[in-house]
């Protein structure tokens, strides 16, 4: 079984909350709002090649778009390998974090 990064999972996630919007600046700004990190434009793109790569995204091609000067949109979408994956890696979490404490400090 393929493994995903934490960043990875956040960035297929940002796509399924986005659906028909996903495209490199409204997944990061997505990712920004979710978790409070303000994440470089290659920091997303990376991992957005890799998981298209993986065969966990589709791509379309938007056409040229004043939002970005006139050039292409590429929109994001979740292929059903990426839901399954997804899947996989919310078991493998919930798994993970069965039987820890909620609301209560570290203590040694």
């Amino acid at each position: 079984m393929k493994s995903l990064t934490q960043l990875e999972q956040h960035i297929l996630l940002a796509i399924f909350h986005l659906k028909d919007n996903a495209y490199l600046i409204t997944i990061r700004d997505f990712l920004k709002k979710i978790t409070g990190k303000n994440h470089a434009i290659a920091t997303i793109y990376v991992p957005l090649e890799r998981l298209r790569k993986l065969g966990c995204l589709d791509t379309i091609d938007g056409g040229p778009s004043p939002k970005v000067g006139g050039r292409s949109i590429k929109y994001y979408s979740l292929t059903k390998t990426g839901f399954r994956l997804l899947g996989e890696m919310r078991k493998i979490n919930d798994r993970m974090w069965l039987g820890f404490p909620e609301g209560i400090p570290y203590e040694k």
